[in-house]
């Protein structure tokens, strides 16, 4: 089907595009006695070529603009096309113009009926007006189809991306903390089972909201709460929490379990190095445009150093990345005896457009 009966609205402004040429016509071809003759022969008329100019989509189809075009290829389709609707044009005219005669209401057509020359230099060079303006239409599609599919692609790598993030995201959770009760089930039978159920209530909340993009500061503030008191069953009075979140912030929205790999780096990291254990902070704040989130802890200055950032850290700059591009940053740094980790992301209340 023809791309402009596709959409209504389109065929209407085609339409309208040719009143300039049926104003044309009248005014280049009007005689000054007869200038109603003019306007009841050449609007209709107008309309008509219009109609028949949709045809040169399809010529413009056979002979399409690209890399490898060849101008001579096209001209002598393009040329016979445009002799066929100037005869064509001759003779809707004069059928028009003896239908108007026949009418006796004065109209003098006989003026243009005269002039069959003029009627078919008037319909081909119509046709190639036509044609000009569907290569034109063409390309703006083919440019139209192609962002489109760019933009698709663009987010089905985004979302495979997520996927295998997340995928690789889960399992460091669960291996974390059944490292954790697998070093009290021994020792400390009873911390192990209670760490079990704080596990399961853990996991049940991690599942639920990890299943959905972007959830507030509230929710992940929680989730981390409760994986921080799973780990004081196994740390004891080693392990301290400090929260302050601003009430900008609670309703500020991130992507989901972005803080997780955050706490997780540093218990193992940090508190679980020091003999007289710590405090880890979690401190979120909103200037209106942006959400900054700060994870601090103690570290030991001489625990061992491992190469490269780690795998939370790597975790959570590529999910900022993945969904915020250069809008998410994260920050880490060493200085004073404490590894601080600072999330910088966009200050927003909403989901974003075509988040899950």
């Amino acid at each position: 089907m023809h791309p402009i009966f596709v959409d209504r609205r389109l065929l209407g402004f085609y339409l309208l595009g040719y009143l300039p040429v049926g104003a044309l016509l009248i005014i280049g071809l009007g005689q000054h006695e007869a200038w109603g003759t003019a306007v009841v022969f050449f609007l209709p008329l107008t309309v008509v070529y219009a109609f028949i100019g949709l045809s040169a989509y399809y010529l413009c189809l056979a002979f399409p603009i690209s890399g490898d075009f060849r101008p001579w290829r096209s001209i002598p389709a393009q040329m016979s096309a445009a002799a066929t609707v100037g005869g064509l044009s001759v003779g809707i005219a004069w059928l028009w113009g003896a239908l108007l005669q026949s009418l006796n209401i004065g109209l003098r057509t006989d003026l243009y009926l005269s002039q069959v020359w003029l009627m078919f230099v008037v319909g081909a060079l119509l046709f190639w007006l036509a044609i000009a303006v569907h290569y034109i239409l063409i390309a703006s599609i083919a440019s139209h189809r192609a962002e489109r599919r760019a933009l698709e692609s663009g987010l089905l790598a985004r979302e495979a991306e997520l996927k295998a993030l997340r995928a690789q995201l889960d399992p460091h959770f669960l291996f974390n903390s059944l490292n954790s009760i697998s070093s009290l089930t021994t020792g400390d039978p009873a911390s192990a089972r209670r760490m079990c159920l704080l596990l399961a209530d853990f996991l049940r909340d991690t599942l639920r909201l990890g299943a959905t993009e972007r959830i507030s500061v509230r929710e992940e503030v929680s989730v981390a709460q409760r994986y921080l008191a799973i780990e004081q069953v196994r740390l004891g009075s080693r392990l301290a929490a400090s929260c302050t979140v601003s009430e900008e912030a609670q309703i500020a929205r991130v992507p989901a379990l972005i803080l997780q790999p955050l706490i997780e780096n540093a218990v193992m990291h940090g508190i679980a190095h020091l003999l007289d254990g710590g405090t880890i902070s979690i401190r979120a704040d909103s200037d209106g445009a942006c959400l900054r989130i700060v994870v601090s802890n103690p570290v030991d200055s001489d625990r061992p150093r491992s190469k490269g950032a780690g795998l939370g850290l790597a975790l959570v700059r590529q999910r900022l990345q993945s969904q915020l591009g250069t809008d998410g940053q994260l920050h880490a740094r060493e200085e004073q005896g404490s590894f601080i980790a600072e999330v910088l992301i966009p200050y927003e209340t909403s989901v974003p457009s075509g988040a899950s």
